[in-house]
């Protein structure tokens, strides 16, 4: 085999940053901040979510999207696009309107 072919593995903490749970394992993911536990020192790596804050695993709801995804979309952009972009019957009214004016 190639010597220096893997990455170094180390022991490594993962901190929930919402809940304050650590999980001491080993990883080859490392960071600037360590910590002794146990006399060993750990890379603490923070993480956003994990089994103890994450809606699955705790069985907190999430809100459901019953708009659908076209409708919702109409909503926010389709008044807009309409009043930039006449359509067929709006661009003779346009013309009109200029023509009086």
């Amino acid at each position: 085999m190639k010597k220096d072919l893997h990455p170094e593995y180390h022991p490594v903490v993962f901190a929930d940053m919402t809940t304050g749970k650590r999980y001491t394992t080993r990883s080859t993911a490392t960071s600037d901040r360590q910590e002794t536990i146990d006399g060993v020192e750990h890379h603490v790596i923070s993480m956003g979510v994990t089994a103890d804050s994450h809606p699955f695993f705790t069985g907190q709801k999430q809100f459901v999207d019953t708009e659908g995804r076209i409708d919702k979309f109409e909503k926010r952009f389709g008044a807009v696009r309409r009043a930039k972009k006449p359509g067929r019957g709006q661009k003779k009214e346009a013309e009109e309107k200029k023509a009086e004016s």
